[in-house]
């Protein structure tokens, strides 16, 4: 029998360290990866300090970091871990309450790249979004931590050519848009800080923002973006109007859509079946806000994993509507601004530092 020779240009496994109290939940999350052939498992620790002392020499791309454990927590953890292997991911597991909610958001302004909402342990065996969300966030972060350790290594992505911009309309300038909607997942957190911080003070429009994330970790969202911003930012209800000056936060689990009211637009919620493996998801919103506003509408997609908002921008570009999206390099990962760029409806790719002024010039009128 001929042995088929080993692919020597086939990338090297993502290496995985776990962290977690639970012997229960450690052991099937292990099963699980170790049952994918890309993914290795370089280290499993019990808690904070076991991880700060095996860390260094693990090696890992990926930390899957629990939130609450003795000893030492994931929180405490979380400094050092990042301090020690400064090219890891860090993703935090936390359980779907208020104050795992917080602690997650605190660790996301840390350094933390992103979260895996987990569910108790005497339920993970059937948790088949929570696996499906575990390999996917994996494979996503652990293949951006090895491109930026060894960047030789990796192709280097074609940047996709902006669509041109919108001309200005003889007389009156660009139109000046009437709402602007963000999406944004892996690393959205974080991003839409430093998005919206320096700007929503100075746009009178409405945002409407689409986060992946759960109930609960919505709610904080919104109170965190409120207190960085200083505009008013909700989960909305069902049937609520659209107010300028206002942010509304697509709450977990309902899609957020927009539908023509008798005084204006209102917003509506619903539980349809999720978009993208997303609920809520950007494409619903992006679609119905471009009926809604037609051309007078900006769309920014920032950070985050799959290609959500891809179609939904490009309803919002045939309706006359703009399009600006994050570049890879200021992103925790490129797939959906990098799928709405290379599907050609981007007319700006930019780092975030730099996309935030634009998106106020362009709602003031001015670009």
């Amino acid at each position: 029998m001929t042995l088929a020779a080993p692919n020597l240009n086939a990338p090297a496994p993502i290496r995985v360290m776990l962290v977690d109290d639970s012997a229960v939940v450690r052991g099937l999350t292990k099963r699980w990866l170790e049952s994918e052939r890309d993914i290795e498992i370089v280290e499993a620790c019990s808690d904070g300090v076991q991880a700060i002392e095996k860390i260094a020499a693990a090696s890992p791309d990926v930390v899957i970091l629990d939130v609450e454990m003795p000893r030492m927590d994931g929180l405490t953890a979380l400094p050092q871990l990042r301090k020690l292997a400064p090219d890891a991911r860090i993703v935090m597991a936390s359980t779907l309450t208020g104050r795992g909610a917080k602690t997650t958001l605190t660790a996301m302004s840390l350094g933390a790249a992103d979260y895996l909402p987990k569910p108790e342990a005497n339920g993970l065996a059937s948790a088949d979004v929570y696996k499906r969300e575990l390999l996917a966030k994996v494979r996503a972060l652990g293949g951006a931590a090895q491109r930026a350790a060894n960047p030789r290594a990796f192709p280097k992505t074609p940047t996709p050519q902006p669509r041109p911009r919108p001309a200005a309309v003889p007389g009156r300038g660009l139109l000046r848009p009437s709402a602007m909607v963000v999406a944004s997942s892996t690393g959205g957190p974080q991003a839409l800080q430093a998005f919206l911080g320096p700007i929503a003070k100075q746009i009178d429009a409405p945002i409407l923002i689409v986060q992946h994330m759960p109930p609960t970790f919505t709610t904080i969202l919104a109170d965190k973006i409120a207190s960085v911003t200083g505009r008013p930012c909700i989960e909305p209800k069902n049937g609520d109007p659209i107010k300028s000056g206002h942010i509304y936060l697509a709450p977990g689990d309902y899609h957020m859509k927009i539908v023509k009211g008798a005084a204006g637009p209102v917003i509506q919620l619903d539980q349809s079946p999720p978009v993208n493996f997303c609920r809520p998801a950007a494409d619903p919103l992006f679609e119905t806000a471009s009926s809604a506003f037609g051309s007078r509408l900006l769309g920014v997609v920032l950070t985050g994993m799959g290609s959500d908002g891809k179609d939904g921008a490009g309803q919002i570009v045939q309706a006359g509507g703009r399009i600006i999206v994050q570049d890879e390099a200021s992103s925790v990962v490129w797939g959906m601004p990098g799928a709405v760029a290379t599907a050609g409806h981007a007319e700006v790719i930019k780092p975030i530092k730099d996309l935030s002024p634009l998106a106020q010039k362009i709602m003031n009128g001015d670009a």
